[in-house]
Parts: structure tokens; sequence; C-alpha cells
């Protein structure tokens, strides 16, 4: 499942590599408007690129749909693809996604490469190989593990984010932190997120991937420690989906918001010292602000946990932690238990 890893100062340089260590026919990027919009004009005159066919879909996670899947598959087959064609996915999550599967399904699979254009993606989706679509009103319900050929990080495109897209990839650092060591935690929550240093961010980014790329390499199909990437999710999820018809949140803010959740359990399940939850609960509602969720919410919730991929034979999993870096996986909960998170949720 591993695939390589490029820190890059000069994406010229690290994509014409890429490309060329591919043997390819045809060659096709995949760009959702937005991306096309902010992100193409950094890679267009790249010689490397001059030939490929551009393919545009939808943006934002409304799009991460079979018919979209259809409309790739679709101009990958008109553009004369084969299964000598290689891909480029230019864009956040969804892209790279949605890209990804469209690539390990098309001609039964052609290689592609991602270049992540958001915090999110550069963190979370563009390693580890997980691909799929959102399908029957459930996130990444159909997809497949299949890892890309090279991942490129470039700070360039971080630059063209907005403040939210910035804190949504955050949470998903924030998450690593606590999945490594003090050290590295410390260092997140000490960033200045309000006057963002891009060099040093590019730089924590870099020790973020590492930490997802050693547990990835572990367990690459996720049958024991890759389960640690899972913490804050579970009611991260819940709290997404909840979102989902009423105010619709980015992805990271509904983890930082699960995170609060998964700590309190920590706390009172494995024994998580109480101040650093509280310290990381701060931090959150300081930079996230809060979940407008009431008590008549937490059956529908509690019905999103039932649905969680994670779970076994319908008993609800959580990861938890005993301290930082000293993960605890197949944690369960019963509804009374999580009922009681979701009133601290609210409550803290």
């Amino acid at each position: 499942m591993a695939n390589k890893v490029v820190i890059s100062t000069n994406i010229a340089q690290a994509l014409t590599e890429a490309v060329g260590e591919v043997k390819h026919d045809r060659l096709f990027l995949l760009m959702d408007e937005t991306t096309h919009q902010l992100c193409l004009p950094v890679v267009k005159d790249i010689p490397c690129l001059s030939e490929a066919i551009h393919i545009i879909i939808g943006a934002t996670d409304t799009h991460k749909t079979l018919d979209t899947l259809a409309k790739v598959w679709t101009e990958l087959g008109n553009g004369g693809g084969t299964r000598h064609s290689l891909m480029v996915n230019l864009g956040g999550g969804m892209v790279t996604d949605l890209g990804g599967f469209a690539a390990s399904t098309f001609k039964r699979g052609i290689k592609y490469i991602n270049i992540p254009t958001t915090l999110l993606s550069m963190v979370d989706a563009s390693v580890g190989g997980k691909t799929g679509i959102n399908f029957n009103g459930l996130k990444n319900e159909i997809g497949v593990f299949n890892a890309p050929e090279t991942v490129i990080l470039d700070a360039e495109f971080l630059k063209t984010l907005d403040h939210e897209n910035i804190l949504s990839g955050y949470a998903e650092m924030l998450k690593h932190g606590l999945i490594s060591n003090n050290e590295h935690f410390a260092e997140l929550l000490n960033f200045d997120l309000n006057s963002i240093d891009y060099q040093h961010l590019a730089q924590m980014v870099g020790t973020s991937v590492a930490v997802k790329e050693r547990i990835v390499e572990e367990d690459p199909l996720e049958h024991g420690i890759r389960k640690a990437l899972n913490l804050g999710h579970t009611a991260g999820h819940a709290f997404e989906s909840w979102a989902l018809s009423r105010k619709p949140y980015l992805h990271g803010y509904a983890v930082a918001w699960g995170l609060i959740c998964e700590l309190y359990f920590s706390c009172i399940k494995t024994g998580f010292p109480t101040d650093k939850m509280r310290q990381t609960v701060r931090f959150i509602k300081e930079h996230y602000g809060i979940l407008p969720v009431t008590c008549d919410d937490y059956e529908e919730l509690y019905g999103y946990m039932t649905h969680d991929k994670k779970n076994t034979a319908g008993i609800i999993n959580f990861t938890l932690l005993g301290n930082i870096g000293d993960i605890r996986i197949n944690q369960t909960a019963n509804k009374e238990e999580i009922f009681e998170m979701l009133d601290f949720f609210r409550e803290s």
C-alpha cells in the first residue's frame, strides 16, 4: 500500500519526475470547479501536463457520487484511456478519493498521482490508499484500498485556501498529534493559526503525514492499529451526517468536535489526563466554535453512530487514548454512556 510522498518546494520538478516515472499512453488531469479556477494556474505551464486531457467535476462533497464517478469513467473512455493511461488528481479529499476510485476501477485499474490542494487532503486523504464515494446517504460507503504512485505535497497550494479550510485540515493534524507524542502535539497547540507561517505549516504537515504513514504501513487494511486514525471520527462522522441536512460543516470541524467527545471518553474510560483534555477542548472551542446540538438530537446522532463502518455486530466502536501517543483501539460504549458524552459536549 505504500506510496511515495514528496514534500515539494518546486512543483514543476516534483510533478515532472512523478509523471516521468510511470510509463503511460494518455495523461488525464482531474479537477473540480474550484481547483480548476484556483489551482490549475499553479501547474498549467508545466511541460509534462501540456498533453493532458482535462476532466472537470462539480466541487464539494455533494458531488462525491455515483453520477460523478460515471462522468469521470465516461470522459476517460471518450478521451482514449486504456489500461496504460495515467491520471493526476488535483484537488482536495473529494477529488483524490473519487479520482482514486475512478482510476482504480477504470479498465480494472490505471495508475494515478495525487496532488492534494487542501490542508485536509494533504494530511488525511492523500496517504493510505483509501478511495471512494458517498452512497445511499452514507459517507465513503463504496470504495477500495489502492494507493497512488506518488503524492506531492506543496505549500504553494495552502496559500489558495481560506481560513475555514486551513482549520478543517488542522483538526486532522491535531488528531495525528494526539496519537503521536507530546512534543508534536505541543507544537500544534502553540502554532499561530491567525497569522500563518506557511513554511512552518508545511514542515508540520510533513511530520503529520509521517505519523499517518507509519500507522498505515503497520496495518494497511485497517485490521488493528490503523484504527488509531479513527480518533474523533465515530462522534465526528455522526456530527457531520447530522449537519448535512441542516447547515453542512467542513469535515475537520466535525472531527474537532468529535475529539472533544472522544477525549471525554478517554478520561473516564482509559485514564487520559484531565488537564490535557481540557487544554485541547479550550483550543478547539476557541478556533472551531461549537455545534448547536440539543438533547432532542441525541437519538438521531446515536443512530448515525450505529451505522459507523468500524462497528462490529452493532456494537459502537471508539478509538480512545490512555495518554498522548497511548492508543486504545476497540473501546465500546452503550447508548446511556453516549448520551452522557453528548451532555459533556454540550456543556463544555
